[in-house]
């Protein structure tokens, strides 16, 4: 059984997870409009992941005895200079979630739970390679440094990116 505390962060984080897809999706529609569609592609296989790991939260969070609570949340932005700042605002926007999964580890620690550690540690792994994904497209947007053909290349190769759901424990 969730302690009241844990269920409220665990639900929070849930939500947060259903932002997380908004924001991807709301790049992949920018992208989209750029006529960058495999900028877009990439967008909206994060958006699948961040689906996928909202489900994950809600599907713990009942298995835990919980009750799932969805809220209303801000609308993301939709407008960027340039792919390089939308993959820097995704980087920085993986950065907060990963200080949020970090703060859960340590709330649940201090509870003892420790069925919740344990399930928050795929997580704790999941924002390493999150942030390496992002950091690896901000690293390639700069090496080509906006040269039309640079971003061109890249753009085909963001269209190859597939969403494959992990395997369940």
């Amino acid at each position: 059984m969730l302690s009241k505390e844990i269920e409220d962060a665990l639900n929070s984080q849930m939500n947060f997870e259903m932002y997380s897809a908004n924001i991807y999706m709301s790049m992949a529609s920018w992208f989209d409009s750029q006529n960058l569609v495999g900028f877009a592609n990439w967008m909206k296989i994060q958006y699948a992941e961040e689906m996928f790991h909202f489900t994950k939260f809600y599907n713990f969070i009942n298995e835990r005895g919980g009750r799932v609570l969805l809220s209303g949340m801000d609308a993301p932005e939709t407008e960027w200079a340039s792919p390089l700042a939308a993959f820097e605002n995704a980087l920085a926007h993986e950065q907060i979630v990963t200080g949020r999964i970090n703060n859960m580890v340590a709330q649940s620690t201090e509870a003892k739970d420790y069925a919740t550690v344990n399930f928050l540690q795929w997580f704790v792994g999941e924002q390493v390679e999150e942030e390496a994904s992002a950091d690896g497209v901000i690293q390639q947007l700069k090496l080509v440094d906006g040269a039309s053909g640079g971003v061109f290349m890249l753009d085909r190769e963001m269209g190859q990116r597939v969403f494959t759901p992990p395997a369940e424990e």
